[in-house]
């Protein structure tokens, strides 16, 4: 695993160290509260930004780490989380919360591991993908919450599918030898999706991310890429298959 990667996994797995943390569910309101608290404790060393604005006029803020926040530079890696995509599916935005308090907090009291980290690198942090989905769930409480009740956007959509499929553009551009990375979008494509998978997507043209994370409620599982098998014809059937790409054990040390 690479040596800025390791100090920013650790310090997610470490966040039970931190004696300030509350463990309590954020609304909106509170979420977006406990985020500005963060950066009034950690002015210069963070930064909030929106990146647009859900269905139902939610900000999507992002919370920065950085020594220069609102600056990107050379050679500095650029880190991002994003939570909550699933309305209902709590666990990652609250941990990215923690996560943010932890960060600040550390860095406060000199924390060298830390204060390298943020130092070193530029973390992105969004804890929620998802605020109108959200609030959804939240409104009808833990009793009567059913699987699907604000797992998608208010416009019923589930943001986790809204993606243009570019695996299948990739599949294709193997057989005809083409390219293997910065494969286009579709012409289309803005049409297709709703606006908290636009932000995102325009979110991530605009910085030099090198690597994300996105985190989820439920089973135990890590998804990479190529997430979606490629189907083969197999006498007459069709079956997926292994598709790894090229930096697979690459993809499965980082998961």
């Amino acid at each position: 695993m690479a040596g800025w990667l390791r100090p920013l996994v650790g310090a997610l797995l470490l966040l039970e160290g931190a004696a300030a943390l509350s463990f309590l569910h954020h609304r909106y309101e509170e979420m977006v509260q406990a985020l500005f608290r963060v950066q009034s404790q950690c002015p210069y060393v963070t930064r909030i930004y929106s990146i647009g604005r859900s269905v139902e006029g939610r900000h999507l803020y992002v919370l920065e780490f950085s020594d220069y926040p609102g600056i990107h530079e050379p050679l500095e890696p650029e880190f991002k989380y994003v939570g909550n995509m699933h309305g209902n599916e709590v666990l990652g935005r609250e941990l990215l919360l923690q996560l943010s308090e932890f960060l600040c907090e550390e860095y406060r009291r000199g924390n060298e591991r830390i204060t390298r980290l943020i130092h070193d690198t530029r973390i992105h942090i969004m804890p929620s993908m998802n605020p109108d989905g959200y609030e959804v769930a939240a409104k009808q409480g833990p009793d009567s919450n059913g699987y699907l009740t604000g797992r998608n956007n208010a416009n019923g959509v589930d943001l986790n599918r809204n993606f243009p499929d570019l695996n299948t553009f990739m599949y294709y551009s193997g057989e005809i030898s083409g390219p293997n990375h910065h494969i286009p979008l579709p012409d289309n494509w803005k049409s297709q999706v709703e606006p908290e998978t636009l932000a995102v997507i325009q979110w991530i043209s605009s910085y030099n991310f090198v690597l994300s994370a996105n985190l989820h409620g439920g089973a135990v599982v890590a998804n990479y890429p190529y997430d979606k098998s490629q189907d083969q014809r197999f006498r007459s059937h069709r079956r997926t298959v292994n598709t790894p790409t090229p930096d697979d054990k690459l993809f499965q040390k980082v998961s």
